[in-house]
């Protein structure tokens, strides 16, 4: 398998925030700010849709204590967790991540879409995700 996460934690060739048994936070090539950084699970899963929910749980933590972190250290006034899972969400490496960008008034970026999707849908969704987790599409209890 040929994934850049992976080589990544595998080679111990990143600049590090934080490494744990099942998460991990790195700073991006490109950062978005200053503290942008990355967390990803140490295992390779794919996308949101293929982690197991205990790994996905200890990701989002680390995800908050990284939040957390950036306010206090950073004095961020606030944060953006993105994340892009499967083909058709511009997901540019197949392993999960999140992004952590700390943000401040005025700091000239937007990370919020602009517009609004053109896809097309017959009927309503919210009745349609409503019926789907009715038949097994939610978390085990």
């Amino acid at each position: 398998m040929s994934c850049l996460f992976c080589q990544l934690i595998r080679e111990d060739s990143t600049q590090w925030v934080a490494r744990g048994p099942s998460a991990c936070a790195f700073t991006p090539l490109d950062p978005l700010a200053p503290g942008h950084t990355l967390v990803v699970p140490t295992a390779h899963y794919a996308d949101v849709f293929d982690t197991p929910i205990e790994v996905l749980a200890e990701t989002v933590e680390l995800v908050q204590l990284l939040a957390r972190a950036m306010r206090s250290g950073l004095n961020a006034t606030g944060v953006n967790v993105l994340n892009a899972s499967g083909p058709g969400s511009e997901q540019s490496v197949r392993h999960l991540h999140f992004h952590v960008v700390p943000r401040w008034p005025d700091d000239g970026i937007s990370t919020w879409p602009t517009g609004q999707s053109q896809h097309r849908f017959a009927g309503d969704p919210a009745v349609q995700l409503a019926d789907a987790l009715t038949v097994g599409e939610h978390p085990r209890s």
